[in-house]
């Protein structure tokens, strides 16, 4: 059974672990979108390149969004990851006396 103070750790665990799937849509989304709208561009005005805008602009919206997620956490996804970085971070708040 979880004291109140390990429930209120794993709420936060979960909460930045969702911030951190949510990153990774973001950069799926980013990685399909992109080579559409380079194609797009290429097929219909191959002479002037504004790819660049849209592929620089999000670029580094995306790059805001990656430090705002992982301030501090090593970026790394394997087998149970979700589980695994729960326990992390509830084990870093414990240690931490958050």
């Amino acid at each position: 059974m979880r004291s109140e103070e390990d429930e209120l750790r794993y709420i936060k665990a979960q909460k930045k672990v969702k911030k951190i799937k949510d990153f990774y849509s973001h950069l799926l989304v980013y990685a399909v979108i992109i080579p559409i709208i380079i194609g797009i561009n290429l097929k219909f005005t191959p002479n002037y390149h504004w790819f660049w805008f849209s592929m620089i602009g999000w670029g580094v919206g995306l790059a805001l969004h990656a430090l705002q997620t992982f301030e501090g956490y090593k970026i790394f996804l394997g087998k149970d990851w979700e589980e695994k970085k729960i326990k992390e971070l509830m084990e870093q708040d414990y240690r931490n006396g958050k």
